[in-house]
C-alpha cells in the first residue's frame, strides 16, 4: 500500500463523484471480505460525546449511509451535531474505498422519502492505492498541548481540506477576534452549566474508569474541571465534579493552543451539515500526519443567538459549525470504538 503523510488524496477527483443528483456509475461489487475492513475505518470518525450516530446498509455493489436517532442528543433537536458526525463517518468510508484502490462515488438524500438514509457509496474508478497510516491515533484532545507551532504550510493544507469539501476553515488569528470569540464561548460553558439536559446528556455519555462500554467519552479522554486557561476556549465538563476524570488538564503555565479556527459553511442545511462533517474529518485526518491534535468545541454553538453571535462578531463568511483549536501533541488516546456488527442496520 501506498501510504501518505501529506493531505488526504481525496479531492477534486473526488469531488467530481459526489454530487446529490449525479448520474450513477457503471455498478461495481464491493469484495464481500473488504467490508468489515472498510466499516472499521468509517467509523474512526470523530463525533459528538463519541455517541457514534451511524449505521450501515451493505449492498452487492454499495454501501448506504443512515443516521441512528437512538444515539442523538436530546438537545440536538434538529439533527445537526448528529449530521455533522454522520458526514465525518460518510469522510471516512471515502477512506475506506480510497484504501481498495477506487475513487468513491457518492449520492447524497439518494431516496428523498427515506429521511434517515444519508448517502449512497459505490466504486467509482480505479486509482492509486492510499491509506491514512495517521488514522489510528487522531482523537479527540482534551489535554495540554506541547511546546511548539504548527507549520504555517499545515494550516494552509487544513484550510485547501475544508475548502475541497465545500467548507471554509476561518483562522482567529487577530487578538481581538479572539477575545470576543473566547468571551461567547465562556458564555456558552456558563449557560450549559445551568441546562438540566445538557448535564443529563454528559451523564449519559461519560463513562466512569474501567467501563466497558465502546461509546461514549472514557474517563482516560477527559479531565476533573479546573479553571479556564489563558489561550483556551471553555472545554465542556465532562466531569461534573464527579471527581472520575483520569486526563491531566491544561496548567495555566502550559503551552497554549498554536491556532484557532472556525469551520464554517454556507448554509445550514442537512446536506451544508454532511459537508461539515467531511470537512472536520479531512482536516483532522491532514493534521494528525503531522501529531497536530485538535480540541473540539461544540458547545458555544449549541445555542443559536450565540452561534448566531460569533458569526456577525468574527466577520465568518457562512455559518459557523465547529470550533477548533489546534496544536502539537502526541499524549492522548483515541476513544473506544463499538464493533461493526453494532453498526449494521
Amino acid at each position: 500500500m501506498t501510504q501518505t503523510s501529506g493531505p488526504v488524496p481525496i479531492g477534486h477527483d473526488d469531488q467530481a463523484a459526489t454530487a446529490t443528483a449525479a448520474a450513477p456509475p457503471l455498478p461495481r461489487r464491493i469484495p464481500p471480505r473488504t467490508v468489515s475492513a472498510m466499516l472499521a475505518t468509517a467509523a474512526r470518525a470523530p463525533s459528538v460525546h463519541n455517541t457514534q450516530p451511524w449505521r450501515f446498509a451493505v449492498g452487492t455493489h454499495a454501501i448506504d449511509l443512515y443516521a441512528d436517532p437512538a444515539r442523538k442528543l436530546r438537545y440536538d433537536r434538529a439533527g445537526r451535531e448528529m449530521l455533522i458526525s454522520c458526514g465525518a463517518a460518510l469522510f471516512g468510508l471515502r477512506l475506506a474505498v480510497r484504501e481498495l484502490g477506487y475513487l468513491p462515488a457518492v449520492s447524497l438524500f439518494p431516496e428523498p422519502s427515506r429521511i434517515g438514509l444519508l448517502a449512497r457509496v459505490t466504486l467509482g474508478p480505479k486509482a492509486p492505492v492510499t491509506a491514512m497510516a495517521a488514522l489510528p491515533h487522531r482523537h479527540t484532545h482534551r489535554g495540554a498541548f506541547d511546546p511548539g507551532k504548527v507549520p504555517a504550510t499545515l494550516l494552509a493544507g487544513l484550510q485547501h481540506d475544508a475548502l475541497a469539501e465545500g467548507a471554509t476553515l476561518a483562522l482567529i488569528d487577530s487578538p481581538g477576534k479572539y477575545a470576543k470569540l473566547a468571551a461567547l464561548a465562556a458564555e456558552a460553558t456558563r449557560m450549559q452549566a445551568l441546562n438540566p439536559a445538557a448535564r443529563e446528556e454528559i451523564l449519559r455519555w461519560s463513562r466512569a474508569p474501567g467501563s466497558p462500554a465502546r461509546d461514549g467519552v472514557p474517563a482516560a479522554a477527559f479531565a476533573p474541571a479546573g479553571e479556564a486557561v489563558s489561550g483556551r476556549l471553555a472545554q465542556r465538563d465532562f466531569d461534573l465534579g464527579r471527581h472520575v476524570g483520569l486526563l491531566p488538564g491544561p496548567g495555566p503555565d502550559g503551552p497554549p493552543p498554536a491556532a484557532t479556527a472556525v469551520l464554517v459553511t454556507l448554509g445550514d442545511s442537512r446536506a451544508d451539515w454532511l459537508r461539515a462533517g467531511q470537512a472536520l474529518h479531512r482536516v483532522l485526518a491532514h493534521a494528525a500526519t503531522a501529531w497536530v491534535s485538535a480540541s473540539l468545541h461544540t458547545q458555544p454553538l449549541e445555542f443559536p443567538a450565540i452561534r448566531d453571535l460569533i458569526r456577525v462578531r468574527l466577520a465568518l463568511p457562512g455559518v459557523a459549525q465547529m470550533l477548533l483549536q489546534f496544536g502539537p501533541a502526541r499524549s492522548g488516546m483515541a476513544s473506544p470504538r463499538r464493533p461493526v456488527p453494532d453498526l449494521l442496520v
